[in-house]
């Protein structure tokens, strides 16, 4: 998957269809019943920039492709998942590919929408989802660490990878997720080729009620801030129903009905930011009069790897990257002004690229 990819999972009725609809504006069924979503459906969606419309215009660009987020919506877990309860683990497997988990969980009383679990329990919900993850996680370190005993007789070199699959599985014997389990970066390469669910980035969506805004808090939402704070997570309070109003409406009627009820921007975009932050991404910027476009690389990436995000043969053949910051190119109207103006550098192979930089390689 191009880009950044994260997986939805959540009890049943707990919103998350909804807010994967208003996500990618297609409709995904959002029944009042638990299994309603049967395969994942899978969402591309945009990263809002300010900054590509603007320096399209600079260029005259015929057209302007953003940086995106792939939204992989899995049905709703139950209690058993991993053993195969509801629609179990088929749908774990589709959320190992991801980069990172969202779980949506429900912030709001509604007498009129069944909870699976009878109550309005975030925690609770957060620990049945994780619990089923673990699980599965379990289940997964447990074959490969009898796999591997097997064949670490005749080879030696397998018995540091035994070591830290025991150590995993110690941890979630314990209940607890991957994630906050401290490795060294030796035991992070043992375990690269593992997809384990718990060891993913988690981002909490605290899904509130139409008479939560403006502030989007309540009891409910300070219990989940409080539990993702402790494992150092974040949390991104929304209100799924309200969200899906918006993204029926033009840009222009958004922007009016969210200042009406006070709100900055959409829970979408500031989902898509928290994203990107959790997973330490920023995108470097390329325009000309073919095209502008965001390209997604990780915080501290050089130049030469960031060219090869467009093209693995200019990473082959890397000369060098003239560089001129977003700011330079909007107040010298493009690279040529910037350039007379002295602001566009030269910069080598290793030159670490940062958000917002403007970039044009030169190579073989």
């Amino acid at each position: 998957m191009a880009g950044l990819s994260c997986g939805i999972v959540g009890l049943p009725n707990v919103g998350k269809s909804t807010l994967f609809n208003a996500l990618t504006r297609k409709a995904a069924a959002a029944a009042n019943y638990p299994f309603c979503t049967i395969d994942p459906n899978i969402g591309i969606v945009d990263v809002p920039d300010p900054r590509l419309p603007v320096l399209s215009k600079i260029s005259g660009s015929k057209k302007i492709i953003p940086a995106s987020v792939t939204f992989v919506d899995i049905a709703g877990l139950v209690k058993g998942a991993s053993e195969g309860q509801g629609l179990g683990n088929q749908f774990l497997s589709n959320i190992r590919e991801t980069d990172a988990i969202v779980y949506v969980v429900r912030c709001f009383e509604d007498a009129d929408v069944v909870h699976v679990e009878g109550k309005v329990d975030p925690i609770a919900d957060i620990e049945i989802i994780q619990t089923e993850l673990i699980l599965s996680d379990l289940q997964m370190a447990d074959q490969s660490f009898s796999r591997l005993q097997k064949q670490a007789k005749g080879k030696k070199e397998l018995v540091p990878v035994l070591d830290t699959l025991q150590k995993c599985i110690n941890h979630l014997n314990e209940n607890k997720p991957l994630r906050t389990l401290s490795l060294t970066q030796e035991e992070l390469e043992h375990l690269s080729s593992y997809r384990f669910l718990t060891s993913k980035k988690a981002l909490y969506v605290a899904n509130v009620a139409e008479d939560c805004l403006p502030s989007l808090e309540n009891e409910h939402v300070k219990k989940v801030q409080e539990f993702a704070k402790a494992e150092g997570s974040l949390v991104v309070p929304i209100c799924a129903k309200l969200e899906e109003e918006v993204a029926q409406l033009s840009e222009e009627d958004a922007k009016a009905f969210l200042q009406d009820l006070g709100l900055a921007e959409t829970g979408l975009n500031r989902l898509i930011k928290a994203s990107f932050s959790m997973l330490d991404l920023i995108t470097y910027l390329t325009t000309g009069e073919i095209e502008t476009r965001a390209w997604t690389i990780s915080k501290g990436t050089p130049a030469d790897e960031a060219a090869g995000k467009i093209h693995s043969d200019i990473q082959k053949g890397f000369i060098r990257a003239e560089v001129v910051s977003y700011d330079d190119m909007v107040t010298y109207h493009g690279r040529v002004g910037a350039r007379e103006a002295g602001k566009a550098r030269s910069e080598g192979r290793d030159y670490v690229v940062k958000d917002g930089d403007v970039i044009l390689f030169f190579h073989h």
